[in-house]
């Protein structure tokens, strides 16, 4: 008669301390390292934490946290109730996306530097796009505005002696995203082609030899041997950029507002600025509210994305 099956039950070993010990002692410089960046986490992002519940009070300077008086969501409903309020989420997502779109170039502009065949030429290439991330957005704000100037504008000059008509670029609403977008692009496209250059570094020149000898031309071997070594990487980029569609930075859109231009420039992150900071009246509580609800609604996109990207590509944050 056979014997029945039984069931084992495995239990998970704890590590004994002495082995800690020893570990802490082999490597004590490598955690020595980690003390600087965690202590930056845990004092500019847990302990900030605390006051997130002024959301959800009239809080003012001269109370504290807890004696400031519980309103609940009357700071968010408040905000969803504004009548700017589908404008301003219009105007954030359209920027957004917008630059989502323009994802794809720093994947090709290290594509083409992969491939270029005098290493002079590359590493100026390199130097001249990489320099521009470098400048402050005060002052490529100001050579933005330097550049579109109505009067003495490069490229209204052009456009004067070409015959044509001088054009208030920044004063026309419909210029607004084009030009927001395509200069951040020359700014941070050379920088941020670095980390796809770095993982073609790493692709096996035995593949890249192998390919030529079957015949593969340079848009094959892109497309078989390279395109598959950074995709993880692109994967794991692009779920950070989706989970970002909500925080689009107030200081150069800031710097470029105009009473022309604000009825499609005010995003979210201005709005709260204006209202929550700069107001003549600081409205602290209603700010933290509008700021609590853009995380919000990026951390329920950033968990859709990485799940559809895990069941698509196999890459995820987690």
């Amino acid at each position: 008669m056979p014997k029945p099956i039984q069931s084992v039950n495995k239990t998970k070993q704890l590590i004994p301390i002495s082995a800690i010990k020893k570990e802490l002692r082999k490597n004590w410089e490598l955690y020595l390292l980690i003390i600087p960046p965690l202590l930056y986490v845990i004092i500019f992002r847990y302990i900030p934490m605390y006051g997130v519940q002024i959301a959800f009070r009239d809080y003012t300077p001269v109370r504290t946290f807890s004696t400031s008086p519980w309103v609940g969501l009357k700071h968010f409903m408040r905000f969803f109730n504004n009548h700017r309020f589908w404008s301003i989420i219009r105007n954030t997502i359209s920027i957004s996306l917008y630059s989502l779109a323009t994802f794809p170039l720093p994947i090709i502009l290290a594509l083409l530097l992969n491939y270029m065949p005098s290493q002079r030429f590359k590493r100026t290439v390199q130097l001249v796009s990489y320099a521009p991330h470098f400048i402050s957005t005060v002052v490529m704000v100001g050579i933005i505005l330097q550049f579109l100037d109505t009067r003495n504008g490069l490229l209204n000059i052009v456009i004067r002696t070409l015959g044509g008509e001088p054009i208030n670029f920044m004063g026309k609403a419909e210029y607004f995203y084009h030009i927001y977008i395509w200069s951040g692009v020359w700014q941070n496209v050379g920088y941020s082609s670095i980390i796809y250059i770095a993982v073609l570094s790493t692709v096996s020149p035995e593949l890249h030899e192998a390919a030529i000898v079957d015949g593969a031309s340079i848009l094959r071997r892109i497309w078989h041997a390279d395109l598959p070594s950074i995709l993880p990487t692109v994967a794991i980029l692009l779920i950070m950029s989706c989970g970002n569609i909500l925080s689009v930075g107030y200081e150069k859109i800031y710097l470029m507002q105009n009473n022309l231009n604000v009825k499609v420039s005010e995003v979210i992150s201005t709005y709260v600025y204006k209202q929550g900071i700069a107001a003549t009246t600081p409205q602290y509580s209603y700010g933290t509210a509008i700021g609590l609800f853009v995380s919000v609604i990026n951390v329920i996109l950033l968990i859709i994305v990485n799940r559809v990207s895990a069941k698509l590509s196999g890459s995820s944050l987690w």
